[in-house]
């Protein structure tokens, strides 16, 4: 007959076993889960690497009549006729970089005002929600809209400016559709760099104002030298929404064929004359001529992306 010491040494026995047991099957449950959340990124990653590559070949075969036709004088052509098949996109190109550049060079210290101010002034309260929903409602409002607003409040006031500076007072042109791509642009590049500027430790910036430095001091030798990486990949998303942006160009640029000569000159950008012109492409090098803007505007975009990263990571992070 067992006696008390062994039944109590069996019964925390077979305790312990269940409870390893146990513990081993939460282990296998969480590697598999593991696994499969793992296998799950990868199918995710595969599949856009996939979906870009489509969208490449795709315009590639598309834009093969073009090619042939045009060959390398396509990129550095200024002619567009499509009556005598001459189609040229160094203007649409030049007119592209131009409106991109110059409403980042106006949007950014606006939004980089506006991520500090939130993001170290503000960071929670009244004043920062509202400021949080007006950047989220500028940045939901359609392109069309701004084109609209910018035909009837900036064209005029650009008009009145040509007039005293004694320019052809189009009224449309680079300037125009740089500063309303500039107010598109601002609410992307505010988000990022307002999470990044929250992210700073604050140690850090609690070890500088002990040591007496002003706030200022911490935004310019803490906060923004901490975060510089973030702030230039705020930029760099901003930069890529303006290189694709199409609706409110292309009712604000003026639709002109020739090289731009000064902001103030009527242009075209790559997205905007594939919008106008596509519907009316009926020879099958006139389409295809517009599908290769479209490809350059692709290699254009993902060359600028890969750029700025190189950037970010030769420079800014060492």
């Amino acid at each position: 007959m067992m006696n008390l010491k062994e039944f109590l040494a069996e019964r925390f026995q077979s305790k312990d076993k269940g409870k390893d047991k146990t513990e081993n099957e939460s282990q296998k449950n969480v590697f598999l889960f593991e696994k499969v959340f793992q296998k799950g990124l990868g199918l995710t990653g595969i599949i856009l690497i996939i979906v870009l590559l489509s969208i490449f070949i795709t315009l590639l075969i598309s834009s093969t009549p073009s090619i042939k036709h045009l060959g390398i004088k396509f990129l550095y052509g200024k002619a567009w006729n499509p009556v005598t098949d001459e189609y040229g996109a160094l203007p649409f190109l030049i007119g592209t970089l131009l409106t991109s550049l110059l409403a980042l060079i106006i949007s950014t210290p606006f939004a980089l005002s506006t991520a500090i101010f939130l993001g170290e002034y503000y960071p929670e309260g009244i004043v920062s929600n509202i400021f949080k929903n007006i950047i989220e409602l500028l940045a939901s409002i359609p392109s069309v809209v701004y084109g609209f607003w910018g035909m009837v409040i900036l064209v005029p006031i650009i008009r009145n400016l040509e007039l005293k500076l004694h320019v052809l007072p189009y009224g449309v042109g680079i300037l125009t559709s740089s500063i309303i791509l500039a107010i598109m642009i601002i609410p992307y590049s505010v988000s990022l760099s307002r999470q990044v500027i929250s992210m700073v430790p604050p140690t850090l910036k609690e070890g500088a104002y002990s040591l007496g430095a002003t706030r200022f001091e911490v935004i310019k030798r803490i906060i923004i030298p901490h975060t510089r990486s973030g702030l230039f990949a705020a930029i760099l998303l901003a930069l890529g929404r303006a290189l694709g942006e199409t609706m409110a160009v292309t009712m604000l640029i003026g639709n002109s064929h020739y090289l731009p000569t000064s902001i103030f000159s009527p242009s075209n950008t790559m997205a905007s004359v594939i919008a106008n012109e596509f519907t009316e492409a009926t020879g099958n090098v006139y389409l295809s001529v517009l599908i290769e803007m479209g490809l350059l505007l692709f290699v254009v975009t993902t060359l600028i992306n890969i750029s700025g990263r190189q950037i970010i990571k030769r420079y800014i992070l060492h």
